[in-house]
């Protein structure tokens, strides 16, 4: 077995790990897409690191699109296999993936109107609605904790790992001749203890793990500080600079852990008289799978419908999906709460509510989770002044806070609890993915402190053969 890591590699989107077995068939772990790269976004995702059709089978730890994104592009050029997904995980693709396809039809629009004025030429979207059907059909949906056959010799089962809505650890049992290898590849790894969803399921003991390390130098804030955070963003935003609080937060998950927040916030009585606006379709429609799938959240969320039946709506909230309603929050002055797509603040209608509110020191840009240090989000995040936003410089007049806490990625700590149910002796290689590397070196000397060996940070487009690091293409053995 070989392991070439094609995305995600020393940094933390465009997640793709390709599984090559002894008589050379492949699989694929993740199939995402790079963002926040800047201009070198849209050609590491145009290039196919492996020949699509060459793969039998990909295996989905969850929706996200830097862990899904590539998939209607990778179906496009010739894959045929299947994807394998949870429930909740094929429900949010149905609505991400249309939006992906949407989004680039759009800028592939605009940007070649502009190219044509420019006389240069004109790019084609890395794939269309009709790519995304039939790559929809192509899902196969799977229970939780329940083994099913990937391809000859390779069994998987999925094990919830608490990151978002149906987002689980992959655990592969792969049989090569006379060799038997548990594979467990952790996905993005939730926190214990959050807001919305359960805590992450024990694993079986694994032989080759390949692990995330977004976090793997931080701590974060426990849940409740997260609150109590949010709400002095809110009061001092709202009530004592009567400015808007603008946040940037993915349509998946974090938008609904906000809003949830918000909501408890309100019915304690804490809430000010504020009006907020969820502005972003695909953030209406996850919240609406959301609800759904409410049986898998965690039973403080079904505590709380006791009182409140619907945890992602009460009075004080709207959701907009009209162009024309979003231009309306920018132009009007009025103090308010908008949470907005995208995270990293790099597209999506938060851009644009960024650009407009940017250089009134009234409100606040406030940040919570992580972002690519070359996107919009993590420039602000690292204090750079004046920042562009669509070709334009602006001075940075609004507060930037962050609120790292609220992250739906683990902690140093967090990861290290979610492996010490493994025996350190039998595991015979860690590789850190999903990660810059700073954070992968300290989580590195981390679980080395923990009793683990053999910890590789492996670079883009490496090629593995556990428990070995590096082997060079047609190369036999390891090099050492």
């Amino acid at each position: 077995m070989k392991i070439k890591f094609f995305g995600a590699a020393k940094t933390v989107t465009g997640s793709k790990h390709l599984i090559e077995l002894w008589d050379n068939r492949r699989i694929m772990l993740d199939c995402g897409m790079f963002q926040g790269m800047g201009k070198d976004t849209y050609p590491m995702n145009a290039h196919e690191p492996v020949e699509p059709s060459s793969i039998e089978a990909i295996v989905l730890s969850h929706a996200h699109i830097d862990h899904s994104g590539l998939l209607p592009k990778y179906v496009k050029d010739g894959f045929t296999g299947t994807i394998f997904a949870t429930e909740a995980t094929y429900a949010l693709c149905e609505i991400m993936l249309r939006d992906s396809a949407f989004i680039q039809e759009a800028d592939v629009r605009f940007s070649n109107k502009r190219k044509g004025r420019e006389g240069k030429d004109a790019y084609e979207p890395l794939y269309t609605f009709s790519d995304v059907e039939q790559t929809l059909s192509q899902f196969e949906v799977i229970k939780e904790n329940e083994k099913f056959h990937v391809v000859d010799g390779v069994k998987a089962t999925f094990i919830p790992n608490g990151h978002i809505l149906g987002s689980a650890a992959i655990f592969l049992e792969i049989d090569e001749i006379n060799e038997h290898t548990n594979l467990l590849y952790t996905g993005d790894i939730g926190r214990t203890n959050t807001a919305l969803i359960k805590n992450p399921e024990p694993t079986p003991q694994a032989d080759v793990i390949i692990c995330e390390s977004t976090y793997g130098d931080r701590l974060h804030h426990n849940t409740t500080d997260a609150e109590q955070e949010l709400l002095d963003a809110v009061l001092h935003t709202i009530k004592e600079k009567k400015g808007k609080l603008i946040i940037p937060a993915f349509s998946l998950g974090r938008t609904q852990e906000i809003v949830f927040s918000l909501n408890k916030l309100d019915l304690y009585g804490l809430l000010p008289s504020v009006k907020i606006y969820v502005d972003s379709p695909l953030a209406a429609d996850a919240t609406a799978i959301t609800k759904q799938f409410a049986h898998l959240l965690n039973k403080e969320v079904q505590r709380f419908c006791n009182a409140r039946p619907d945890p992602f709506g009460f009075g004080k909230l709207s959701y907009t999906k009209k162009k024309e309603d979003s231009q309306k929050i920018n132009a009007s002055n009025e103090p308010c709460i908008i949470i907005s797509a995208s995270g990293m603040a790099d597209a999506g209608r938060v851009k644009h509510h960024i650009f407009h509110g940017i250089e009134n020191e009234r409100n606040t840009i406030l940040f919570v989770g992580y972002a690519e240090p070359l996107s919009l989000g993590g420039k602000l995040q690292n204090g750079e002044n004046p920042v562009t936003i669509f070709g334009e410089s602006k001075k940075v007049k609004a507060e930037v806070k962050i609120i790292s806490s609220m992250s739906a990625h683990a902690d140093y700590e967090e990861m290290g609890n979610y492996l010490s149910i493994q025996n350190p002796n039998e595991v015979k290689a860690i590789y850190l993915v999903h990660g810059e590397e700073k954070a992968q070196l300290a989580f590195k000397n981390y679980l080395n402190g923990k009793g683990f060996k053999n910890i590789l940070i492996p670079e883009f487009g490496e090629s593995v053969v556990p428990p070995y690091g590096h082997l060079q293409e047609g190369e036999g053995s390891p090099l050492e």
